[in-house]
């Protein structure tokens, strides 16, 4: 099991947004934007989803290699999920890492993330072939 953690302060992921107003189109998915943008404070969930990031990454052993890799999802009940893309997905896939628990809070001054990873037993299959495999013995 692989763990990462990550809490940021709300203003000064804020007053960052301000003083660099690409920061928000670099780091974050079109996806990530619209649901953010979307909140009564935006910021919060912003440097929630920031902070997601770096615990995913951290989890993961290899820091954040490329922002919008790393992409925090939503279900519809408001479940937090992460999705992974590109570099990043190929090199949790050849690591034997399965899929990524994520856990979210924030209040006034902070918010925090929790990244849980478990390794699969066997790299080349996926946890759902693993678990038919384990079915059919």
């Amino acid at each position: 099991m692989f763990v990462g953690i990550d809490i940021i302060e709300n203003d000064r992921f804020a007053r960052a947004m301000q003083r660099r107003p690409q920061l928000i189109e670099r780091v974050f998915t079109r996806q990530e934007r619209a649901h953010c943008l979307a909140k009564a404070n935006p910021a919060r969930h912003f440097a929630a989803r920031f902070a997601a990031k770096e615990a995913v990454g951290k989890a993961l052993g290899m820091g954040v290699p490329s922002w919008q890799e790393i992409e925090v999802t939503s279900s519809a009940g408001g479940k937090p999920g992460v999705r992974l893309s590109g570099a990043t997905r190929a090199s949790a896939l050849s690591a034997g890492v399965g899929p990524v628990s994520l856990s979210l809070s924030h209040c006034n001054f902070a918010s925090v993330a929790v990244a849980v990873i478990n390794r699969m037993v066997d790299p080349g299959k996926s946890n759902v072939e693993l678990r038919m495999a384990d079915e059919q013995s």
